[in-house]
C-alpha cells in the first residue's frame, strides 16, 4: 500500500524526533559511564564530557571489591526472581477463574479489582497494615506486597478470555480439571502475556525504593537501590575501605558513577531481549474487555 506524501512527511518527522530524543536521553548515561572510567584528577578538573579522560578501572575495582554492594545486589536479584515467579503464579490463579463467564462472583470481584487499581491505599494505613502482618524490617517486604497487581491481573484476564471455549470444553469432557487445564494447556499457550507481565513485575521489583525505605531499618537487608542512595548521599559510606592516601586514582564522583552503572547493567542486558513484549503488553489488554 502506497503512502501519501503527508504520511511520508509525518513518518519522517516522527523518526527524526525520536532519534533526537534518543540522543538527548543517552547523553547523561554516556557522561556517567565516562566519569566511572576516568581518573580522579580529570574528574576534579571537570575535563570529562562524553569520553573517559585518563582511562582507568580503579573506580570499578573498588566498587567490585565491596561485599556490602554485592550483598545488596544478590538480595535484589533474588527478590526480583522469586517475586516475579510468585506474582505470575498468583496473577494466573486469580485471572483464570475471573475470565470465565460462568464464575458467579466474577463481575463483583472485577469491580473491586478496578477500584483497587484506580484508588491507591493511603500511605499511613498501608504502613500500619504491612507492619501488623510482621513485614516490618523483614526482607519478605521486598516480595509479598508486589505479588498481585490489579492492572496486570486485568491484562492476564483479558488474554485468557480469548481462548477457545471449544478446546476447554473438549479437555473437560476428557476428565481434565480446571487446575490441570490452567497449568497444562492455558499457561503453555500464554507465553506472550507471561513474558510481558514478567517484565512488568521484574522492573518494579528491581527498582523498588519506597518499600525498603519505609519498612527496612537493618542495613543487612538493604536492597540495591537503597545501597546506591547511601553511596550517593554519604561520602563515608562510598569511600569505606579505601586507603587513606593521596595516591588514589578515584574519588566520590567516580565511585558514584561506577555504582550507578553497576546497578543498571542487568536491566540493560535483559531489556533488548524483552523489548518486543512491551509492544505486545500494550496491545494484549485492548482486544477484549
Amino acid at each position: 500500500m502506497l503512502e501519501s506524501r503527508g504520511e511520508k512527511v509525518f513518518v519522517t518527522a516522527i523518526t527524526v524526533f525520536l532519534i533526537l530524543f534518543s540522543i538527548i536521553a543517552i547523553i547523561p548515561l554516556l557522561s556517567v559511564i565516562a566519569t566511572s572510567f576516568s581518573s580522579k584528577s580529570a574528574v576534579d578538573m571537570n575535563l570529562v564530557t562524553l569520553w573517559p579522560k585518563q582511562f582507568t578501572f580503579d573506580s570499578w575495582k573498588h566498587i567490585i571489591d565491596r561485599p556490602d554492594l554485592w550483598k545488596s545486589f544478590f538480595l535484589t536479584l533474588g527478590s526480583t526472581v522469586i517475586g516475579t515467579v510468585l506474582a505470575l503464579l498468583m496473577t494466573a490463579l486469580f485471572a483464570y477463574p475471573l475470565s470465565k463467564s460462568e464464575f458467579r462472583w466474577g463481575s463483583v470481584i472485577m469491580v473491586g479489582v478496578v477500584i483497587a487499581m484506580i484508588f491507591k491505599a493511603p500511605i499511613v494505613p498501608y504502613f500500619l497494615t504491612v507492619r501488623s502482618i510482621g513485614l516490618y524490617d523483614n526482607p519478605l517486604v521486598l516480595v509479598v506486597p508486589h505479588i498481585l497487581n490489579p492492572f496486570n491481573l486485568i491484562i492476564m484476564r483479558t488474554f485468557f478470555k480469548q481462548f477457545s471455549k471449544e478446546l476447554e470444553e473438549a479437555a473437560l469432557l476428557e476428565g481434565c480439571g480446571y487446575f490441570r487445564m490452567l497449568f497444562q494447556f492455558v499457561l503453555p499457550l500464554s507465553k506472550a502475556v507471561l513474558a510481558t507481565l514478567a517484565l512488568f513485575y521484574g522492573v518494579v521489583l528491581w527498582n523498588q525504593f519506597q518499600h525498603p525505605l519505609f519498612f527496612l531499618q537493618d542495613p543487612n537487608w538493604f536492597p540495591l537501590q537503597i545501597k546506591i542512595r547511601q553511596f550517593i548521599t554519604d561520602d563515608n559510606v562510598i569511600m569505606a575501605g579505601a586507603a587513606s592516601t593521596s595516591n588514589l586514582n578515584y574519588n566520590e564522583r567516580t565511585l558514584r558513577a561506577a555504582t550507578v552503572i553497576f546497578a543498571i547493567i542487568p536491566i540493560i542486558l535483559v531489556y533488548p531481549f524483552l523489548q518486543k513484549y512491551f509492544v505486545k503488553g500494550a496491545m494484549i489488554g485492548s482486544v477484549k474487555g
